[in-house]
């Protein structure tokens, strides 16, 4: 049964109030921390003494609360989410970091069949490139989320619990990590389950660093997205117009391949497409000033939505991708004042 809607908001409000306007010291003696200790113990030999010493240096912080409330996704328009991510500092640097890790992304794009544009957008949206990996203490964050974070417990406590096996595999120190308010780590944002799962010791040095070990960083988020299901070859996202007698009938706000190529034009809704029409579609609604517009997204599209559950993360790692490629494409095209004098010696 599921609980009503109402009653989860007032769990949440009671947690968001209870919770000090600064850090507060994990508290051991709660009756769900005690029980997340045992299991630990239980299930993976952890020893109970040291999981409460390293529990009780955990800070629970209000603000990481009140950043799990308010993720841009959710709260912007495309037109206004768009404006965050494609700017022309973010594409310079796009562009830089191409150029100063082609061989990375040449080796990661050849492994995974990703195209080494995705890889990189996907890295210049998530932190700039790895240059801003987030400053919470990734304990501090997991263990404020699963245990005064109630709407979403379960799942952080299961990223504490892969947090704490990835730190002992890895022979990590778990006090020092940072990462994001939700508890992702490097370049990539990767959850601790990710990071067991997906990373890739590119290298072969016997350890993985997706911090700034730029040949696993790479390697990992195209092994991510194909383990995800990317497809070498297709295409990501079509511009697409419908027609208004049938627009008041389309969707386009479901993360989901329910549609087909041939479907979505029995609908009315026109795009150019080199995919059969068998192939799995899925219409996107945009907003713009002006309106909605319609963009149809292929199956590699709704696999990028696997690394964020959002199609205006999606349009933008598109899109970043796309102006990084452009760049990069002019910057190695040669000019004419780069070209050698006949007789001349280079």
């Amino acid at each position: 049964m599921r609980t009503p809607l109402i009653v989860k908001a007032v769990v949440l409000a009671a947690a968001l109030l209870t919770a000090s306007a600064r850090a507060v010291a994990l508290d051991i003696h709660r009756a769900d921390v005690k029980d997340f200790i045992a299991q630990m113990a239980e299930q993976h030999d952890f020893k109970k003494r040291q999981l409460r010493k390293l529990l009780k240096g955990a800070q629970s912080q209000p603000a990481i609360l009140q950043a799990m409330e308010r993720p841009a996704e959710k709260a912007k328009p495309w037109y206004e989410y768009r404006a965050l991510f494609l700017n022309d500092r973010r594409i310079r640097e796009g562009t830089e970091f191409w150029l100063a890790h082609r061989q990375e992304l040449d080796r990661a794009s050849i492994r995974s069949g990703v195209p080494p544009e995705y890889i990189a957008a996907i890295l210049g949206v998530e932190t700039y490139y790895g240059r801003l990996t987030g400053q919470y203490r990734v304990l501090d964050a997991l263990a404020t989320l699963a245990f005064d974070y109630p709407p979403r417990a379960k799942f952080f406590r299961d990223e504490l619990e892969q947090f704490l096996l990835l730190t002992r595999d890895f022979d990590m120190d778990p006090l020092t990590l940072k990462g994001s308010y939700a508890g992702a780590m490097g370049a990539p944002q990767f959850m601790p389950s990710n990071y067991r799962r997906f990373a890739v010791d590119a290298d072969s040095d016997g350890r993985i660093d997706l911090w700034s070990n730029w040949s696993d960083v790479c390697s990992s988020v195209g092994n991510y997205l194909r383990e995800h299901g990317w497809n070498e070859g297709e295409p990501v996202l079509a511009e697409a117009a419908a027609d208004p007698a049938s627009s008041a009938e389309l969707d386009g706000r479901k993360l989901a391949l329910d549609e087909t190529v041939g479907s979505l034009k029995t609908k009315g809704v026109s795009f150019d497409s080199s995919m059969p029409p068998e192939a799995p579609a899925m219409l996107i609604a945009e907003d713009q000033p002006d309106g909605v517009h319609w963009r149809v997204g292929y199956n590699n599209f709704y696999v990028i939505t696997r690394y964020n559950h959002s199609a205006l993360y999606a349009m933008a790692v598109f899109e970043l991708a796309a102006a990084v490629k452009q760049q990069v494409l002019m910057s190695d095209t040669p000019r004419p004042n780069d070209t050698v004098a006949p007789g001349a010696h280079p």
